[in-house]
């Protein structure tokens, strides 16, 4: 198996144990300082990249720290699959939040999603900085231009 391979094979684990496990947690809690600590823990759920990976290809622009994204398009399921990794364990847990509702989803299933609402979860947006919204974002930007939608 490849690295690229086992990389997408593990964040998709990750990713489906944040949206079974961690999800509900984060949206029923309300004290933002509890919440900031969850969302910082998410990355240790899902493998960071390998040196190898992160290249300029996959670098989000608009992010004050380096941050990669991964996309890969399964034709036969018509289904899209990401890998995040950020040097912010803030905003690798934010974007790994909108991933887990995202990963495996078909291009009719994205096109009904509002991306700003990904990060809706009570105090997320108004507790950010403005260079952290501003990466978030480019991230959500990104996103959308790989799934073929225009947000």
């Amino acid at each position: 198996m490849s690295g690229l391979t086992l990389l997408m094979t593990e964040t998709e684990q990750g990713l489906q144990q944040i949206k079974q496990q961690q999800l509900p947690t984060l949206t029923q809690t309300t004290d933002w300082q509890n919440k900031y600590r969850m969302l910082m823990q998410l990355g240790k759920g899902v493998p960071a990249f390998a040196a190898e990976l992160q290249r300029e290809e996959f670098l989000i622009t608009g992010c004050d720290s380096k941050a990669w994204l991964l996309h890969e398009y399964h034709q036969p399921s018509g289904r899209h699959y990401w890998a995040f990794d950020s040097e912010a364990r803030i905003i690798k847990g934010l974007v790994l939040l909108a991933l887990c509702q995202l990963n495996g989803l078909t291009n009719v299933e994205l096109s009904q999603i509002n991306f700003s609402q990904l990060f809706a979860l009570s105090g997320v947006q108004q507790n950010l900085s403005p260079s952290r919204q501003n990466g978030l974002h480019a991230v959500l930007k990104k996103l959308s231009q790989q799934a073929g939608l225009a947000h």
